[in-house]
């Protein structure tokens, strides 16, 4: 069993993954990709792991997808976030002062989020994804910023196709994808 919960920034999805996957009945470990690099990041993380319970394993995790077969699979997995992790994962692929993402580097960003994404569909055990959409607004002015965009986009439609449940979150509402149409038809009158 997969859910995704994606969505903006502060839209409320990591309290609602949290909340779901408390309510598994199994323990939870949650993957967190997020590092401490300032004062801000430092502060973001406190926040985070003041909000979960003592009860709550926590895994650090890196670009290799090997850690989520490493998690029991009898545990619920939570990982928070997948635009986190493939944001750190892709960081190294577009040097600084880059005006382009080479062709390379492209097709190594897609190796990686491919790679993920794999691993989470084939885990046995239940899992919940926090993911963010980004995209909805300017184009990034840096090709590391597009690179991500366009990375993440096509890492959650993936995700979102072979999940199970998958919700967009927006103001604390969610909003049930498996739902919705997949398909566009033109109004009939």
């Amino acid at each position: 069993m997969i859910a995704v919960l994606t969505g903006p920034v502060r839209s409320g999805k990591s309290t609602m993954a949290l909340s779901l996957a408390l309510a598994s009945g199994s323990a939870v470990t949650v993957a967190v990709g997020g590092r401490a690099d300032d004062p801000e990041m430092g502060r973001r993380i406190a926040a985070h792991k003041a909000e979960r319970p003592a009860s709550v394993a926590v895994l650090e995790v890196g670009e290799d997808p090997a850690w989520v077969s490493a998690v029991d699979p009898e545990a619920c997995l939570l990982v928070d976030c997948l635009g986190t992790i493939l944001g750190h994962s892709l960081a190294s692929l577009v040097p600084e002062g880059d005006v382009t993402a080479t062709s390379e580097a492209e097709e190594r960003a897609t190796q990686v989020a491919d790679a993920l994404v794999d691993a989470l569909v084939a885990r046995q055990g239940p899992t919940v994804v926090v993911t963010n959409e980004v995209g909805w607004g300017v184009v990034p002015p840096t090709p590391l910023g597009r690179l991500f965009r366009d990375t993440l986009g096509r890492a959650n439609r993936s995700l979102i196709d072979a999940a199970d449940a998958a919700w967009l979150v927006v103001a604390g509402r969610a909003v049930d994808l498996k739902r919705l149409p997949q398909e566009v038809a033109w109004p009939s009158t």
